[in-house]
């Protein structure tokens, strides 16, 4: 590829990198995809962010953006169709606020009961009944409206929504028998959504001094 495009350092399943790739594709805002290999991280995301994991978008002016909702910010300032920025303007310090709860505490319980192994002394158990607590809030949230914030979607459902996808994912037996039915519709909307297919398209892992792949993928 030329360079006139911003690149885009992504893994699949990571949800703030799923989160990062929503906004794009809504925005259709073309990037080229690299899709990394957590383990074997490659020396140009090294070099581009000191953070070293995804995602990192990189500007053709070189300007770096390692952050998933600073990616998501300038994705929807550019296009924004569905209106994620304006559509809550009724209470914008809410939802702020809810996706910060969401990355400060429900993700860290998330971590610990998906992957208790890679932190000393984590019990799963007690994390995910402490996700539970959350969730159940986000439940009650969910009874008067299909979204978070009314009948359409906005950025907090979009931040928020991979992180519960993947503690859904963790035990789903467990997750769909929870008495959550308006979190359950509310993340079923999501997943079967035409953009959530978009984005979760799979590439091969990129491989340096080659070309990433166009993304967002052309509709069907």
């Amino acid at each position: 590829m030329d360079g006139s495009l911003p690149v885009l350092y992504s893994f699949r399943r990571c949800p703030y990198a799923m989160r990062a790739r929503l906004a794009l594709a809504v925005s259709e805002q073309v990037c080229e995809l690299r899709e990394v290999v957590l383990k074997a991280k490659p020396a140009e995301l090294l070099q581009a962010s000191a953070k070293a994991t995804v995602p990192v978008l990189v500007l053709p002016d070189g300007k770096v953006l390692d952050q998933s909702l600073d990616i998501m910010h300038w994705a929807l300032s550019r296009n924004d169709p569905g209106q994620w920025l304006t559509a809550n303007t009724g209470q914008p310090d809410s939802a702020r606020l809810l996706i910060d709860d969401c990355d400060r505490s429900f993700k860290p319980h998330l971590d610990r009961y998906k992957y208790p192994g890679r932190y000393a002394g984590s019990d799963a158990l007690v994390h995910r009944s402490a996700g539970a607590h959350w969730l159940a809030k986000l439940n009650l949230q969910l009874a008067p409206s299909a979204w978070l914030y009314g009948a359409k979607v906005t950025l907090a459902d979009m931040a928020i929504g991979p992180f519960v996808r993947q503690f859904a994912q963790t035990d789903r037996a467990w997750f769909d028998a929870q008495d959550w039915p308006q979190l359950r519709q509310w993340l079923a909307r999501l997943v079967s959504s035409d953009l959530f297919e978009r984005a979760m398209h799979k590439y091969p892992a990129w491989e340096s001094g080659t070309s990433g792949a166009l993304f967002p993928p052309t509709p069907d």
